[in-house]
């Protein structure tokens, strides 16, 4: 027997599939590839690469962190 919360101001949710969504495997990638980068980056400066490496490890973490900027953003509208 399931009881009511007479004092509850919304309604419960409503039972679904409890998978995981798109957006959240798209968010949890990003991140990988930020923490990635961050570490390539990282671990060329120790090696004394060439400019190139850093730069293209910049510019992919750049571009996966406003991505994630810019998705947080649209989902807050």
């Amino acid at each position: 027997m399931t009881h009511t919360n007479p004092y509850r101001l919304t309604d419960p949710p409503a039972a679904g599939p409890a998978g995981v969504s798109r957006g959240e495997i798209l968010r949890s990638a990003l991140w990988a590839v930020v923490v990635l980068s961050t570490v390539a980056n990282m671990a060329a400066s120790y090696g004394g690469a060439r400019t190139w490496v850093h730069l293209l490890c910049g510019v992919v973490t750049m571009l996966c962190a406003g991505t994630l900027v810019v998705r947080n953003l649209q989902g807050h509208k």
